[in-house]
């Protein structure tokens, strides 16, 4: 294996000048602010980035996509990361949008989640299509590839926006598997929880709390409420774990001396790949004495990739160790086989001074070449 990773790596340009580059873009995107729905300014500076390595940029609103000639004799495989960033919370010790390097670490708002892999997958991108590389110049194609490679960088992920990847699929060739640039440690996560939230509500009537007038909603919902936090679901995920249900939101009444006519409350419901979300509603609301239920949406399902895909089975022999991931990421939205890694480290998403090692980098760029190379 160690002498078939030095001829890979002697196949590709000096690894340290893609690196640079990665980190170059990463610095502006960080200090242009990309909050989701706003990421029009960063999509322009990441369009006009591609299109002076000389790749062809096709712009679906804010998301933006590389697609060159397709073979039809192999498959074709996504990279995708995303562009939007949460926003920055009141922790920061230091300007969130303002791109510093101490040491190995470059710090700023998005760095990690997910600046590292978007520019990372995009280096990968170039250097897997050949790009300027000296390798092509000098017409050695050591360096062989399975796939046919789509790069797409996608907006508003952090709040699953209709404007974000589920604008992009459609311009989308077929895709028959992904890669998502989510901070993993470079490790596959090849099953990832899904997301349900449901408003609830229960009615009552009413009336005047000195005289016991009226029906309490909030007694209505009781009952049900103890159910939704005492229920368990029966299918347990080697990888995910259960399918678990939390009442986040409760809201009831106006004043203190007016029984309250209306109880509303809010479900957060996350799925592992045994359970559907249509599945998950109807059970729930069958299993509701007085509460009605309504679901936001149904989109964003639990998604895994078989332990005997190629690229799982590539992943486990570069000793790189699967897991399943809890939090969701656009694999929700894909009609097709994905699996989420990148550099960096999740807990440092969404956290006051995010940043992401510049090591990191370099070494997501190493590992993914030789995950998808022959």
């Amino acid at each position: 294996m160690k002498s078939e990773k030095i001829r890979i790596f002697a196949a590709i340009m000096d690894i340290s000048q893609y690196t640079n580059e990665a980190v170059e873009l990463l610095k502006k995107l960080i200090a242009t602010p990309s909050v989701s729905r706003e990421e029009t300014a960063a999509a322009d500076i990441l369009a006009d980035f591609i299109e002076n390595y000389g790749l062809p940029v096709k712009r679906i609103g804010n998301n933006i996509l590389v697609c060159e000639e397709l073979d039809a004799e192999k498959p074709t495989l996504l990279l995708n990361a995303h562009i939007d960033t949460v926003k920055p919370v009141s922790t920061w010790t230091r300007d969130p949008f303002t791109p510093v390097v101490e040491g190995d670490r470059l710090y700023g708002l998005g760095a990690n989640d997910c600046g590292g892999g978007l520019v990372s997958l995009l280096q990968v991108y170039r250097i897997l299509r050949g790009g300027t590389s000296q390798r092509e110049q000098d017409g050695d194609t050591s360096l062989r590839v399975p796939y046919n490679i789509v790069y797409l960088a996608s907006c508003e992920e952090e709040v699953s926006g209709a404007g974000g990847f589920s604008l992009a699929l459609p311009e989308l060739p077929k895709i028959d598997v992904a890669i998502v640039g989510e901070p993993t440690g470079m490790h596959p996560a090849i099953a990832e929880k899904g997301l349900m939230v449901i408003d609830g509500v229960a009615y009552g009537k009413s009336g005047h709390a000195a005289r016991e007038e009226g029906v309490n909603a909030i007694y209505e919902a009781l009952d049900d409420l103890v159910w939704l936090r005492d229920y368990r679901f029966k299918k347990s995920s080697p990888l995910l774990g259960p399918t678990k249900m939390t009442v986040t939101v409760l809201n009831s009444g106006t004043q203190h001396n007016v029984v309250p006519d209306e109880c509303r409350f809010v479900i957060d419901v996350r799925t592992n790949e045994y359970y559907q979300n249509e599945y998950l509603f109807s059970f729930l609301q069958k299993h509701m004495k007085k509460c009605q239920l309504k679901a936001r949406s149904f989109r964003l399902s639990s998604s895994h990739i078989p332990i005997g895909h190629p690229l799982v089975m590539k992943s486990l022999q570069m000793g790189l160790v699967p897991f399943g991931s809890p939090t969701l990421s656009d694999q929700a939205l894909m009609p097709f086989l994905s699996l989420k890694m990148g550099p960096g480290d999740s807990a440092r998403s969404h956290s006051a001074d995010e940043f992401i090692c510049i090591s990191e980098i370099e070494q997501a760029i190493k590992t993914y070449v030789e995950l998808l190379s022959l």
